[in-house]
């Protein structure tokens, strides 16, 4: 049985994971590094992400392209995941970063990747962050506003700067994912009113003489898995490049943004081959610089989230406790979103027995569950268990909620290990309190 409702197979899930493979005296490997040894020596919850994957995805994405002869600037969605090991990572295989915040900027930059091939997109840029945007030269501001156009021409006139920019274009498409990362309806907060782009493109070119405007720029939402909502959104792109070209505009740079899917479950995902197919045949005769952002499907496979069972409860239904929760992987509360689980202990030759369990964290919150009905192999108190899919939208968005310390970050790579990201004590958490001296002496 294959249907979208049913729990894959472990042989299911190692296929669709290359990394992974079980060993019979050292249990679940990644990448050859036994994950159980990292787990005793680490403890639980703890991040571990692979530095081989994160960069065999990259180079995957990078031969999609070269193989249609279609040059492509990579940027890496550094929101999707953002500790600096990473982003050194895809910098040393030559990507570029997309960012949407003057921190993820400056994390960018401090991991060495030069500003040039920094994207920052983003509908809610402070003057503060477009400042040291201009400040940086980085090389393109992806405006999402008239707004924000004015605001950006005022900050560069007044700093003798003139930064690059495109307008993000809001195509009014659906991206056919959840509904909360679908960015490219006319509903949605994100892009320029696709209408209203020409006029306004010949405003920004002959008026605000602050910005070199040089195209356009688009991202039509996340996680997506068919062809159709990419054409849809890149031949209306296409559409508005020969219209402003026909009025006399200048139109040199093409974002494409991000949204690949992974398979998290049954999911048909697509290639990086699809992705350039589509790029190539929509814009590749069209004399434009074309750019990428992934982040998902270069991020998302390479980590997982290593956990321990707490404890078994059995009422009206089993529920297994890991000690992971939702302060460290929100996305099921957020998204109901589904990652695999796997036991790290290898799974007895021919033992097929699972149970029905529902996989919960320590949270006090109802929605702290990573699993609903899951079937499982047995599992016992102790029992040390790897949530799969987790290296994008997983530590990024983690907190501390319930006053539960960050989790330890490791990177594997070549078969060694580092930490890049120490376990984070109560002391550290506690250590950013202060109780005002009038409330202590009152």
């Amino acid at each position: 049985m294959n249907s979208t409702n049913s729990t894959p197979s472990i042989s299911t899930l190692l296929k669709n994971h290359s990394g992974l493979a079980y060993d019979p005296a050292n249990g679940l490997l990644m990448n050859g590094v036994s994950l159980t040894e990292l787990a005793k020596e680490h403890g639980t919850p703890t991040w571990v992400i692979s530095a081989d994957i994160l960069r065999s995805r990259a180079h995957a994405l990078q031969n999609a392209f070269a193989q249609k002869n279609l040059p492509i600037n990579c940027h890496f969605a550094v929101k999707s995941q953002d500790h600096q090991a990473c982003l050194t990572v895809l910098r040393q295989c030559g990507f570029g970063a997309d960012v949407v915040s003057g921190g993820e900027l400056t994390r960018a930059l401090k991991a060495g990747i030069a500003a040039s091939k920094i994207v920052f997109s983003g509908i809610g840029k402070t003057d503060a962050e477009l400042t040291l945007a201009i400040e940086s030269e980085i090389g393109q501001i992806n405006a999402e506003s008239v707004e924000e156009l004015h605001r950006l021409n005022t900050l560069a006139q007044s700093m003798g700067k003139r930064p690059r920019v495109a307008l993000r274009v809001n195509p009014d498409v659906d991206a056919q994912t959840h509904s909360k990362i679908t960015t490219g309806r006319a509903e949605d907060k994100f892009g320029i009113a696709y209408d209203i782009v020409p006029a306004l493109y010949r405003q920004v070119q002959t008026e605000m003489h602050g910005l070199n405007l040089v195209g356009l720029a688009v991202h039509l939402g996340s996680q997506m898995l068919t062809e159709a909502p990419f054409r849809k959104g890149y031949e209306r792109l296409a559409a508005l490049i020969h219209t402003l070209r026909a009025n006399g505009l200048t139109v040199e740079e093409i974002d494409c943004g991000g949204g690949l899917g992974i398979a998290y479950r049954h999911e048909q995902a697509p290639t990086p081959d699809m992705l350039a197919h589509v790029i190539t045949d929509v814009f590749g005769k069209l004399n434009v610089n074309l750019h990428i952002e992934p982040g998902r499907w270069l991020a998302g496979p390479s980590g997982v989230l290593l956990s321990r069972v707490i404890d078994i409860k059995d009422a009206a239904r089993r529920f297994v406790i890991i000690d992971a929760g939702m302060n460290e992987l929100v996305r099921p509360a957020m998204y109901d979103s589904w990652h695999g689980i796997l036991p790290l202990h290898t799974p007895k030759e021919g033992d097929t027995t699972t149970t029905m369990v529902d996989v919960v964290g320590p949270i006090c919150e109802s929605s702290d569950i990573f699993a609903k009905q899951r079937e499982l192999p047995p599992l016992k108190k102790g029992d040390l268990v790897a949530l799969l899919d987790a290296g994008a939208y997983g530590s990024v968005m983690s907190s501390t909620y319930n006053s539960r310390p960050f989790a330890a970050q490791i990177m594997i790579s070549n078969g060694q290990h580092g930490v890049i990201r120490k376990r984070q004590t109560l002391d550290e958490l506690l250590a950013h309190e202060h109780v005002p001296q009038w409330l202590a002496t009152s």
